[in-house]
């Protein structure tokens, strides 16, 4: 006698493509303007740059108007307001409890969290671009204004180590939002950094002269200060290496692992 057996039918389930990191990027960017906080946060980056080309023409000495002058006078409140943006981008998940939609369509947190460093990147990028268009601008019509000599005394290399140290203060922003977790407390954390932590390490230089030769090995904001002030020498490339890896690489990684394994509630 033969006995039959019968196995049970499976269940075929459709494959489905994983969400392709440019519509993440994509829908990040646009997260970005969808509120009335964050339109006006990235309006601001054109209104102050506008407003700092204008104050720059009727506040600088003649002999002061150069392209140099509009590019550092217009790219500096950016570099406050673009971290801020990078914060806010990260910690809004948490903050404002969205994470669980976000991370529910989009499982894979860390394609999450790239792209939104990769969004606040090209805003970075895109606000420098114009910084140094307006401060083009800035320079022919301060000018003509006040009859001195056009000059641009800033080349390739000089506008790219701008953008650069710009780019670096973003990711302050995207390391403290990782870190943190909380858009108040990666503010309160940034401005410390930010301002604190800089003026206690001149502070401390200008005193005591063992950490004078050590403060450009220890304080990211001295040693990113270069990049805004022209070409850098091998040592300050070094300077720069160390304290970005000592104050940014390192607790960023420590923040990456941290948002990975973290409850979102």
């Amino acid at each position: 006698m033969t006995t039959l057996t019968i196995e049970p039918a499976r269940e075929q389930r459709a494959e489905v493509d994983p969400i392709p990191l440019t519509r993440v990027v994509s829908v990040e960017l646009r997260k970005m303007f969808d509120t009335r906080s964050g339109f006006w946060l990235l309006s601001s980056i054109a209104i102050t740059g506008l407003l700092t080309m204008v104050a720059t023409i009727a506040l600088a000495p003649d002999a002061d108007l150069t392209y140099y002058t509009f590019a550092k006078a217009i790219g500096f409140p950016m570099t406050i307001v673009l971290p801020i943006i990078a914060i806010l981008a990260i910690t809004g998940e948490w903050s404002q409890r969205s994470g669980l939609t976000t991370f529910t369509l989009a499982p894979r947190r860390g394609r999450v969290i790239w792209a939104k460093a990769i969004s606040s990147i090209a805003v970075g990028v895109a606000s420098m671009l114009f910084a140094l268009l307006i401060g083009a601008i800035g320079n022919l019509i301060g000018t003509a204004i006040a009859g001195t000599t056009l000059r641009w005394d800033v080349s390739v290399a000089e506008a790219v180590n701008i953008v650069l140290g710009s780019l670096l203060c973003l990711l302050t922003g995207t390391m403290l939002g990782m870190l943190i977790r909380s858009s108040a407390g990666a503010l309160v954390a940034y401005f410390v950094y930010a301002l604190v932590l800089p003026t206690l390490f001149g502070i401390l230089a200008s005193s005591q002269d063992w950490f004078r030769d050590l403060q450009p090995w220890v304080s990211l904001n001295y040693a990113q200060s270069a990049l805004f002030e022209g070409t850098l020498t091998s040592d300050q490339w070094a300077h720069l290496a160390v304290t970005a890896t000592m104050w940014l690489v390192l607790p960023a990684a420590v923040g990456l692992r941290l948002v990975l394994r973290s409850d979102v509630k």
